[in-house]
């Protein structure tokens, strides 16, 4: 076999990428020839010198051209697509460690600025929701997509670090977990992957997905979408709810201890800011039983709109009181009623319970649920038949249980409800590039 030299290997550059924003605003300022693509942000004409903030969705930051000549900068406007050439070095000016001095450019893409549509004013959610398209050139949105970008990156290497393997899972399915939009018989987009994780984990005993979910969801509410991302986790010789809540704790601290630039500029609020600060902590989270929950809730004397009472879900403004008020923090509520949950949740000594939780978050609600999965054949057919179910389509799912089911459970998060959180964003259809709720769909 032939080799190249050895210093064409050294050379060689396969990508031919060039280098981001982000690596130059990285790299040391040494009066090095580069060049950069982005888009105008800004441009500010002077009588002897011009300058231009450049992005290119790398970074927040912006990197700023210095035209010593004014006339080379005529030609830019807010949104135009460019290409600079010039001379990297350090700013004497402040706000900013280095700066291009630029000595060519070419406008790639022009942007008419009399008509395009993100001007530098305070633009309302609702104006840029009709602008979908154009949204993520603003710096909010920019952020929100980087944010999502980190905090998926951390996901994984907590999994990683801890044995879990990362599965594919199907979007066409023929189980309706729990409210799945419907396409034909007996077809269905998946609202959860959980059932196939099961039959992945009674062979790989860790595993663990980030995938599309759909719900046939009417409502309008700040929580829920049509399309949205759900990541589960599930794993095989796990015997107690508390275990379950340790490792759903310990991957959402490992992402609260991130070092974000993205979130810091999303969290304006500095109450909020500093609850994520206090949840990273090594201190646990508290843990409640859903009867003690609404123990508390009747004692607390707020006047809900639904009176919380023993056998009824949960509402949502019982969810955020446990978590605003009573924790002021993360809660876990465990030990939910057999009638309101699913039929795959394993059945406490009690028989009146479930071994199930949910991670309740401030401002949010639910955030996270999970239980146990029951893996006794006769009580999980037994289950199967008091909801009403067709036995013959979850037969697949009781001959787990015949054929060596390890005890095994799991969780399921909200990765639009993580990012709302994280970067104290009121809406979930601001926390994902485009959103799709029932109505609604520009793009």
């Amino acid at each position: 076999m032939s080799r190249l030299p050895l210093q064409l290997i050294s050379a060689f550059n396969p990508t031919r990428l060039g280098r981001t924003i982000r690596q130059v605003l990285a790299s040391n300022p040494d009066e090095e020839i580069i060049q950069v693509h982005g888009w105008i942000k800004s441009v500010r004409l002077q009588k002897r010198i011009a300058f231009a903030m450049i992005q290119d969705g790398t970074t927040p930051r912006s990197l700023q051209a210095v035209f010593r000549d004014p006339e080379h900068a005529k030609v830019l406007t807010n949104g135009a697509s460019v290409c600079i050439t010039g001379v990297l070095t350090a700013s004497p000016g402040s706000g900013q460690a280095k700066e291009l001095l630029a000595e060519t450019v070419e406008v790639l893409g022009a942007c008419d600025p009399e008509t395009y549509p993100i001007q530098k004013q305070a633009l309302t959610t609702e104006y840029l929701r009709d602008h979908a398209h154009l949204r993520v050139r603003t710096d909010v949105h920019g952020a929100v997509l980087r944010l999502r970008d980190t905090v998926m990156r951390s996901l994984h290497e907590f999994f990683q670090n801890n044995d879990f393997i990362y599965a594919h899972t199907p979007i066409i399915t023929s189980n309706d977990a729990e409210g799945a939009e419907r396409l034909s018989a007996p077809s269905y987009l998946t609202v959860s992957s959980q059932l196939h994780l099961e039959v992945i984990s009674n062979a790989v005993a860790r595993v663990w997905t980030l995938s599309p979910c759909f719900r046939a969801e009417r409502s309008q509410t700040s929580r829920h979408l049509a399309e949205f991302w759900m990541l589960e986790a599930e794993w095989a010789f796990v015997r107690s709810v508390d275990d379950l809540c340790n490792v759903a704790e310990a991957s959402i601290k490992h992402v609260l201890r991130l070092n974000s630039p993205d979130r810091d500029l999303l969290q304006k609020d500095i109450n909020a800011s500093c609850g994520l600060v206090a949840a990273a902590s090594d201190i646990p989270w508290p843990r409640i039983t859903y009867t003690d929950a609404i123990h508390e809730l009747q004692k607390s004397g707020s006047r809900f709109e639904f009176p919380p009472t023993w056998g009824a879900a949960l509402q949502s403004e019982h969810e955020r009181w446990l978590a605003d008020s009573f924790a002021r923090g993360p809660i876990f509520v465990t030990d939910y009623p057999t009638a309101i949950k699913p039929f795959y949740m394993r059945q406490n000594d009690d028989s009146r319970t479930v071994a199930c939780f949910d991670l309740l978050v401030p401002h949010i609600g639910e955030l996270v649920g999970g239980s146990l999965r029951e893996e006794r054949p006769t009580l999980l057919e037994a289950a199967i038949k008091r909801q009403g179910l067709d036995e013959e389509v979850y037969r697949w799912y009781t001959e787990l249980r015949r054929f060596g089911g390890a005890p095994h459970g799991g969780y399921g998060m909200g990765f639009e409800r993580l990012i709302s959180w994280l970067g104290g964003i009121e809406n979930v259809r601001e926390c994902i590039p485009m959103p799709r709720w029932s109505g609604r769909m520009l793009l």
